[in-house]
């Protein structure tokens, strides 16, 4: 059974301003700019941080368009990036599937806002996100159909990183849990 793997990794960056132009200079193409607004759910089954798997319901907003996305994410498969299969579906009412979660015993946590500027190097998808309670960072992903080719991609990856100078403050946790830290941060103080 083939199956969407989707090859991630994640940097801390200090600013998109210098990021912007060594993009520039390696020929990555900016392709859209877009605001998403994630909302989490967990499971009434198991507790989806601790089994490392993610519901969302994902709205994305642009210039010309408005969409949204349920999207659950499985475990992470290495111990390097946050690479795992993804399942996508897009929906029209965002409202009645909240909803429709909640009536079945799943709980809301979490929203994750985010303005992303999406480029693209090849097959490599490079997005810069402004995401709210966190500052800047950058994402580098490739989806493959299968996981055979995933450490190839991977090399791939760390190297675009590697020549846009970003060599450490990779992130393997994704936005939701890096907010719950933070703010378990703020609660202590």
């Amino acid at each position: 059974m083939n199956y969407l793997i989707e090859v991630e990794v994640k940097a801390k960056i200090k600013d998109f301003e210098s990021i912007k132009s060594k993009l520039k200079k390696i020929n990555a193409l900016k392709t859209k700019e877009e605001y998403q607004r994630d909302v989490y759910f967990n499971s009434p089954i198991k507790d989806f941080a601790k089994s490392d798997e993610a519901l969302r319901i994902r709205k994305i907003s642009n210039k010309n368009e408005n969409k949204t996305f349920i999207t659950y994410k499985g475990p992470k498969i290495d111990s390097s990036s946050k690479t795992r299969e993804e399942i996508e579906i897009a929906i029209d009412e965002s409202n009645q599937i909240s909803q429709l979660f909640e009536n079945l015993g799943f709980k809301k946590g979490k929203t994750v806002v985010k303005n992303r500027e999406f480029y693209q190097l090849n097959e490599y998808i490079i997005t810069l996100d402004d995401v709210k309670g966190l500052g800047p960072y950058m994402e580098i992903e490739v989806e493959l159909m299968d996981n055979n080719d995933y450490k190839l991609a991977l090399d791939e990856i760390f190297k675009i990183f590697k020549k846009l100078g970003i060599e450490d403050g990779f992130e393997r946790k994704s936005y939701l849990e890096l907010l719950e830290i933070e703010s378990n941060h703020l609660s202590i103080k």
